[in-house]
């Protein structure tokens, strides 16, 4: 709930994980717009609360809780006086780097990043880029450029990572506040205890550094911080692995995938339609289109998809392989071939002798769960960059962390209906094919499971 302050300008939030956030008069003249009220009606975790029913925390509760760790942020680097170390101008853009936190993630679309979890080409473009179109939106420009005439530019560059201020760290990057808030966020309302970070520890390790004489300075942790750091990157890890990639929301997630995928094909959504909308609202609208061209087969799928979501009817796992069961490096072609997941979900719901759309194929991946690109201050006022590798010694968890996105991920093949299990075999060694032979087998008669009418 937004309250009014005393002084009418201000306002300020009650927040259940922080306490109270105290927003200026722009920010709060930003949140009273619609296209940030919108933010309201998009789940954080997109379909997480059909499996954690306290999951219904929205894009606006993270926004606004990004924008109170930001000043939180700023508030420790001018009490240990690293701000006096950059430039006047760079001061006076404090402003505008409170206001890209608070719209860092104004251009989400409905559920979140489930969304973009879909095939190339059936949305306009990542949220980060989808920003600029809401920051150009009136309300919302008009209200940011009484701090300044370009600051809808400049938000937009620094919710992308392209700006050239040195705090962007805190808006786009491995230390970003978007991270910290959501992994304490998430955790609270999922009810599970993994997102323990050290947030004020984290905070107060804070500073500027310059990787060598002449670069410019950017956002770093000081030696001080390292077990912060550790504890952020461990709960990252431990929340996708028992949250984000749990199997009840990969199934939900996959159904909505091929919902949104199928929906386009069928041309009863186009892609530009998507920006903008909030949960509901997109539900609804696919149901609607649906039932209206009732009895041609892509738009009968496209509905009783949409009443599975509605009605927490969600597939059942029939292949599930760990990370132990499968090689390294295999079904590389499944994110990029969409098309190519398609046809064989299709395939195997024909050889099982199920309608089309019934089978779902998920192998999620985030190769850069534990990405490390950050300056460390030691004790000794060396500046050393942690990365991907690690520091033996000192943090090692970004060393492992191919071995734990290997760990975590796991290969899945949900069907609607009855649950049933199924050899895993044959699909593994499909998954060891390149993307060609997995074309060239998919367009061969012969099928995988035995079973397929020659």
């Amino acid at each position: 709930m937004v309250q009014s302050s005393n002084d009418g300008h201000g306002r300020t939030v009650r927040d259940p994980v922080w306490n109270n956030v105290r927003l200026d008069a722009v920010a709060a003249e930003v949140v009273d717009t619609p296209d940030f009220q919108r933010l309201r009606r998009v789940k954080q975790l997109g379909f997480a609360h059909l499996v954690y029913p306290g999951a219904v925390h929205t894009r606006f509760n993270h926004a606004i809780g990004v924008y109170g760790l930001t000043g939180r942020a700023i508030a420790s680097l001018r009490w240990s006086g690293a701000l006096e170390r950059i430039s006047s101008e760079a001061r006076g853009q404090l402003p505008i780097v409170l206001l890209a936190a608070l719209l860092h993630d104004v251009g989400h679309y409905a559920f979140s990043h489930t969304m973009e979890e879909v095939g190339p080409g059936s949305i306009p473009g990542h949220h980060e880029e989808m920003a600029s179109r809401f920051l150009q939106a009136d309300s919302i420009r008009n209200a940011l450029r009484r701090v300044d005439e370009e600051a809808p530019e400049m938000i937009a560059e620094l919710i992308q990572g392209r700006s050239r201020h040195p705090l962007q760290g805190l808006i786009a990057g491995p230390l970003d506040l978007d991270k910290v808030d959501y992994l304490r966020r998430d955790s609270f309302f999922c009810g599970v205890p993994y997102g323990a970070v050290d947030v004020d520890r984290l905070l107060e390790a804070l500073t500027l550094a310059r990787q060598e004489r002449g670069s410019s300075l950017e956002i770093a942790v000081s030696e001080k911080g390292l077990s912060a750091l550790e504890s952020l990157l461990f709960s990252k890890y431990q929340m996708f692995r028992n949250v984000y990639w749990h199997h009840g929301v990969r199934a939900a997630s996959s159904v909505f995938r091929a919902l949104v995928e199928r929906a386009g094909d069928a041309a009863l959504v186009e892609p530009q339609e998507l920006p903008g909308r909030t949960d509901e609202e997109l539900l609804g609208l696919l149901a609607r289109r649906a039932a209206d061209r009732k009895g041609e087969p892509d738009a009968d799928i496209v509905g009783r998809l949409v009443a599975c979501l509605e009605n927490r009817r969600l597939p059942k796992r029939s292949v599930e392989l760990f990370g132990d069961e499968l090689p390294a490096g295999i079904g590389g072609w499944l994110q990029p071939r969409t098309d190519l997941v398609r046809r064989l979900e299709d395939r195997l719901a024909d050889e099982w002798g199920l309608p089309a759309g019934s089978v779902f194929v998920d192998y999620p991946s985030y190769p850069g769960m534990l990405q490390l690109d950050t300056l460390l201050v030691r004790r000794s006022g060396d500046v050393q960059r942690l990365t991907s590798e690690g520091e033996a010694g000192l943090i090692d968890l970004p060393r492992l962390s191919r071995s734990l996105h290997h760990a975590a991920r796991v290969f899945r093949v949900f069907v609607l209906g009855e649950r049933r299990s199924l050899d895993p075999g044959p699909l593994l060694e499909f998954l060891q094919g390149s993307a060609s032979e997995v074309e060239a087998r998919l367009a061969d008669s012969r099928s995988l499971y035995g079973r397929l009418a020659e």
